[in-house]
């Protein structure tokens, strides 16, 4: 049996204000707001399928009875017009009173026809992406056209087929949730291990010998600039301060360089064991070391290279420089009242890390080593649930 397919704009329940956009700064300004009260929800509220309470701005009762027009109620479904346009959301049954700002737009359907939940996950679907995008005709879209979001097309079955639906891609999202959820709690292994093992460096309660940074590199340097002009579709690994997470390199956005002949490409080449550290810009202090697979990648100006003599390892470094009271409390300090937040090299070498011996640091390396593997096993069954849910998506929405 073929679905039939329906408008969304069609999906209105029938009343003039059911398709609605929140109200513009001259009807809520921002001198109009209180410290409690009624919430007014925006875009971060507003995730693919998932409404997030939590409220940073309120109006007062009688500005809610000024604008009752821009309520929200249970079963509504709000649509993000700026920012990361076309995210929806259905509001839950337990919202209470609450507004929506000029940056959201109200769906209110009938729910004999649709059911909501099913909505927004074909509005976060492909499909409808799609649509919008040709639609719109090439154009720079600064934000949603609601007048074309209503002309575009969905499959609509019968509302227990619907709900059926989105019971199933309910679970998988949830599985998603589940497996990003394993993942942060991985990440927060590693640091509560090292200051078991090591204690807290600002208190000190192994009575660790401290010496400077530099005292332990053999070379350290910078990135170049340039680079932009040698990007290629495949070749060295090209690693850039949005690469270095916090001891982790991601693959996530890789880019790729056919690096120019000379000294300076090759004064930039990292080595396995090799610390990188982000040095500039909004992600400053970021640090990771390089594993065997990124050997003879190259970096941007943005992040330093931090040559290790033998004493520290890496992994132990790393992990120092990207605790609040090690390392971090150290970048914040050598930027506190620079104009452009950054660090240089002297500031670099001169840092403060602790030294334990070398075979304590190894006992520290196998736990890495273990959690890795763990992290490993995270992200493959990350993958897989990921995976689930773009299937069933596509089957839902895509046939």
């Amino acid at each position: 049996m073929i679905t039939p397919t329906i408008h969304v704009g069609e999906l209105a329940l029938n009343d003039s204000g059911a398709f609605k956009i929140g109200p513009f700064g001259s009807s809520l300004k921002k001198s109009e707001l209180v410290k409690s009260g009624i919430p007014v929800a925006g875009i971060e509220n507003v995730l693919p399928n998932k409404f997030v309470k939590g409220f940073r701005r309120f109006i007062s009762a009688a500005k809610f009875e000024e604008l009752s027009d821009y309520e929200v109620l249970p079963s509504d479904v709000l649509v993000t017009t700026m920012g990361t346009i076309g995210r929806a959301a259905s509001i839950p049954a337990d919202i209470g009173r609450i507004i929506f700002d000029s940056h959201l737009f109200r769906m209110r359907v009938d729910t004999r026809r649709v059911y909501p939940p099913y909505l927004c996950y074909a509005l976060n679907s492909n499909l409808v992406t799609s649509q919008l995008k040709r639609m719109a005709r090439g154009a720079i879209m600064e934000g949603l056209n609601t007048t074309i979001l209503r002309q575009c097309s969905i499959p609509l079955p019968d509302v227990p087929k619907q709900r059926l639906i989105a019971g199933q891609l309910e679970q998988a999202d949830r599985l998603v949730y589940t497996r990003n959820y394993g993942l942060e709690l991985v990440d927060t292994l590693l640091p509560a291990v090292f200051l078991q093992m090591f204690g807290d460096p600002t208190t000190n309660p192994l009575d660790l010998p401290f010496t400077e940074l530099g005292d332990y590199l053999s070379f350290v340097t910078s990135g170049s600039r340039g680079w932009a002009d040698y990007y290629v579709p495949k070749g060295a690994r090209f690693i850039r301060s949005l690469d270095v997470r916090m001891n982790n390199i991601s693959d996530d956005e890789a880019v790729f360089v056919k690096p120019p002949d000379g000294a300076e490409a090759e004064r930039t080449r990292v080595e396995p064991g090799d610390v990188l550290l982000t040095i500039t810009g909004s992600r400053i202090g970021r640090v990771a070391p390089v594993p065997e697979r990124l050997g003879g990648a190259f970096i941007s100006q943005h992040v330093a290279i931090l040559r290790l003599k033998p004493g520290i390892l890496p992994e132990f470094l790393s992990m120092f420089l990207s605790l609040a009271p090690g390392g971090q409390r150290q970048i914040a300090r050598a930027q506190y009242g620079q104009t452009k937040p950054g660090l240089n090299l002297d500031q670099i070498r001169e840092m403060r890390i602790p030294v334990p011996h070398i075979n304590h640091q190894q006992r520290f390396l196998e736990v890495v080593k273990q959690v890795d593997r763990l992290r490993a096993v995270q992200r493959e069954a990350m993958r897989q649930a990921e995976h689930l849910f773009a299937s069933l998506l596509d089957r839902a929405f895509n046939n």
